[in-house]
């Protein structure tokens, strides 16, 4: 916004001289404030949609096999709590969530104003996905309906085939023991990205860009509520720890 102010000045001063040079400074002021309000004002109508999309699309999926379980429900209040949403806010996400399971729910319609605010941002779009594994996986079940809307998502927010085959695995993971070291090599790998055989160069090179990518601070300047913050930093811990356990897998 600096530079609105600094352009207007210096107009100003080659049109009116040092006189100028206040007055086009003061306008530029007044037009960098008005820009950074209309900017706020953007981020966070796409905060509070993408809040009301997850929640909507959270009741779809659960609702998906004819019915939501108190598990699922559990897990969705779990999240209220972990996204500290005070009372009116709860009271949102479960209207929200409610519209979702209806039967005349526009899945479709709903999933294009996700895809406006994710964009080509995996990152964005990977937080939302985890937070809609996380309460249909609830239960400990996964109906084949579930399975079925699950990708109906992942293809509506426009994942691309490895995105989609990423979310298959985290699924198949799911449903698996983990052993007793925790994330399996296998999964670690497929949270970063790449295959076993990749290069220690090419590792380090996803680890980094992962972390970029996932970083909280630019997940909110792109849309991620404030409240979701914790989600993202998870998500950085679960980059952090797949890269380190594939990084000592290969050094022993």
């Amino acid at each position: 916004m600096l530079i609105v102010v600094l352009l207007g000045a210096f107009i100003g001063l080659l049109v009116g001289g040092p006189l100028g040079l206040l007055i086009g400074g003061g306008l530029g002021y007044w037009l960098a404030a008005r820009l950074r309000r209309s900017m706020l004002g953007r981020l966070a109508a796409s905060q509070e949609q993408f809040l009301e999309s997850t929640f909507a699309i959270m009741g779809c999926l659960c609702k998906a096999d004819g019915q939501v379980t108190e598990d699922e429900l559990e897990a969705s209040r779990r999240l209220w709590d972990r996204l500290r949403l005070n009372e009116t806010q709860r009271a949102k996400a479960r209207a929200d969530f409610t519209r979702g399971k209806a039967a005349d729910f526009d899945l479709e319609a709903e999933l294009a104003r996700v895809r406006q605010i994710v964009g080509t941002q995996p990152a964005l779009r990977q937080v939302f996905l985890q937070v809609q594994l996380a309460a249909i996986a609830a239960d400990g079940r996964l109906h084949p309906a579930e399975h079925e809307m699950l990708m109906r998502v992942v293809r509506g927010l426009g994942c691309s085939e490895a995105e989609i085959a990423q979310v298959e695995a985290m699924l198949r993971g799911a449903a698996e023991a983990p052993d007793a070291t925790g994330t399996s090599l296998a999964d670690a790998y497929r949270v970063l990205g790449v295959e076993e055989d990749a290069s220690d160069a090419e590792l380090k090179r996803a680890y980094r860009r992962l972390m970029s990518q996932n970083h909280p601070d630019k997940l909110a300047a792109k849309g991620l509520p404030e409240s979701m913050r914790e989600v993202a930093q998870q998500r950085t811990s679960e980059i952090g720890n797949a890269y380190e356990r594939i990084r000592k897998a290969r050094a022993a």
